[in-house]
């Protein structure tokens, strides 16, 4: 987005002491946020189904009552350390115009309520791979909540390191 450009939707809810609800979640010790509307529901631990020859942020395939959903592993796409095998993941199934996608989470925070008037742009000391997924960034109490663009994330072209799993 043109930094000149002015969002005036925005603005005005700024203005308005609008508020906005974001279903959280914790990856590597950050605290994310997606917008409350995007999310279709959240499942424990899920078997997955290997996809040979798939990005490899694409842990697999999970069965929701007879819907195939791709599931991605937060960690790969934010470069992190990978969990550790005894860690389990949590799902929060997103929205998508092409259906829905699980993604992969260490643990499932609460619906939290913000101000508008408290968002501001991502910090300049997250990591490359988290800049371009994060949208920005509320100011609470105790943290920051950082705001996770779903198309970005399920964007596989901007993942620089765009490695295929070997069959």
């Amino acid at each position: 987005m043109n930094s000149s450009v002015i969002d005036c939707s925005r603005t005005y809810a700024a203005q308005a002491g609008a508020k906005r609800q974001f279903a959280t979640f914790y990856v590597g010790g950050l605290f994310f946020g997606i917008d409350v509307l995007r999310v279709q529901e959240i499942l424990r631990p899920q078997r997955m189904t290997p996809v040979p020859l798939a990005e490899e942020i694409v842990e697999g395939l999970i069965n929701l009552r007879g819907q195939i959903v791709s599931a991605i592993d937060m960690r790969r796409r934010l470069n992190m350390e990978c969990r550790k095998p005894d860690g389990e993941s949590m799902n929060i199934v997103i929205h998508t115009d092409e259906g829905a996608v699980s993604l992969l989470v260490d643990e499932i925070g609460d619906v939290v309520e913000v101000d508008e008037t408290t968002f501001e742009a991502p910090p300049e000391n997250l990591t490359s791979n988290a800049k371009k997924l994060v949208s920005g960034v509320y100011k609470m109490r105790e943290r920051l909540l950082l705001v996770i663009d779903t198309d970005r994330t399920l964007d596989l072209d901007i993942n620089e390191t765009n490695q295929k799993r070997t069959a």
